[in-house]
């Protein structure tokens, strides 16, 4: 857990990334119903056993709780805790992603969003989440892109320079030791990945399929629900400005190519069970 002196570091305003914290919380239901577009593309949403894996404080959960059975699992019984305030009509597990605590085949569709740059052992995780879901399940994973061009101008979590290349141990040795001290001591420091990486971890047990144009199209069509990092919207502003939208949808496609593995911010994608 993200905890400095027993305060929560997402609620510390003093801290040089609250801003982008609190619009993270702020936009997290226009987050949800996002994800709840890009899922459609694939899979009617009704009627599923889903599992939202690092469900945080449950908006997403909650969106697919009224037409699915909805487990949300995560670690922080606090931000658990929220969910519970919001609706009774998910089931809430408290626990670490290392020990799950299902049956294979329980699930149709797992919900990744954000998290898997957060975990240690993805590897292991990969082979427990391909059991737990039934023969035709799938995995909605977003997660940033290690080697963009534009996160290694600002990272999606500190807002640091070339900070998105480096491994979770040099982050903490380098980074932390020196500008963020009280966080030292953090289990969760992301560690971003690449599309590269993706592939390695996925593609023995799964089908990747890409869902970066939709992105776009939400992007610039003014969904609110996909970027908080003050440099991306930054970025959106002088686009439309420039007018250049109509180049980046262009540009934009679902292809495991050069736009994909040097520019697209953040990976939305499907993982289909072999």
């Amino acid at each position: 857990m993200e905890i400095i002196k027993d305060r929560y570091v997402w609620l510390d305003e003093s801290h040089p990334n609250f801003e982008r914290w609190k619009r993270a919380r702020d936009i997290s239901t226009l987050r949800g119903e996002f994800v709840k577009s890009v899922i459609e593309k694939v899979i009617e949403p009704k009627g599923l056993k889903i599992l939202d894996l690092g469900s945080g404080e449950g908006e997403t959960s909650y969106l697919f709780s009224k037409e699915n059975f909805v487990v949300g699992f995560d670690l922080n019984r606090d931000r658990l805790s929220v969910q519970r305030c919001l609706t009774k009509s998910i089931d809430i597990v408290c626990g670490n992603v290392t020990q799950l605590p299902f049956i294979p085949g329980s699930f149709d569709l797992i919900i990744l969003q954000d998290v898997i740059e957060h975990l240690p052992d993805r590897k292991n995780l990969i082979y427990k989440l391909h059991s737990l879901l039934t023969y035709d399940g799938i995995i909605y994973l977003s997660t940033p892109n290690r080697i963009s061009i534009f996160n290694i101008l600002s990272d999606p979590h500190w807002g640091v320079p070339l900070i998105s290349l480096l491994k979770r141990e040099t982050i903490r040795k380098y980074f932390l030791k020196y500008f963020r001290k009280s966080e030292i001591d953090r289990e969760d420091i992301a560690e971003l990945l690449s599309l590269k990486h993706l592939q390695n971890l996925f593609n023995n047990k799964f089908e990747i399929i890409i869902f970066t144009r939709h992105s776009v199209k939400e992007l610039f069509n003014g969904n609110k629900g996909i970027v908080w990092s003050d440099f991306h919207l930054k970025l959106i502003r002088i686009a439309t400005k420039l007018k250049l939208n109509k180049l980046i949808l262009k540009l934009a496609n679902d292809k495991p190519g050069i736009v994909n593995k040097y520019f697209t911010p953040t990976f939305y994608l499907f993982l289909k069970k072999k």
